[in-house]
């Protein structure tokens, strides 16, 4: 974010990047009622196009959260371990 905005002190407007930055025309934002919430200016950033179902997709992020979670506590249970193994008190 700050190399954009040299970017823009230095060599004027930086490339629209949807999501991220825009600069909007002092009208734009007159028009907005001086409004400077980014969403009304930057939009959003274009996603892959998605042919699977939403009920396909939920379980499937469903699953990968599931295995996240399990990982997390392997993990944690790891650190545990070696913490103790340096002080003895976990």
């Amino acid at each position: 974010m700050a190399a954009v905005y040299r970017q823009f002190k230095t060599k004027g407007s930086p490339e629209t990047v949807p999501g991220f930055c825009r600069v909007a025309p002092i009208d734009e934002v007159r028009g907005q009622l001086w409004a400077l919430t980014p969403g009304r200016y930057v939009g959003t950033e274009e996603g892959p196009n998605e042919d699977e179902a939403f009920e396909d997709k939920f379980l499937k992020l469903i699953r990968q959260l599931q295995r996240q979670f399990s990982q997390g506590h392997a993990l944690e249970e790891l650190i545990s371990t070696q913490l103790a193994g340096v002080d003895g008190e976990i």
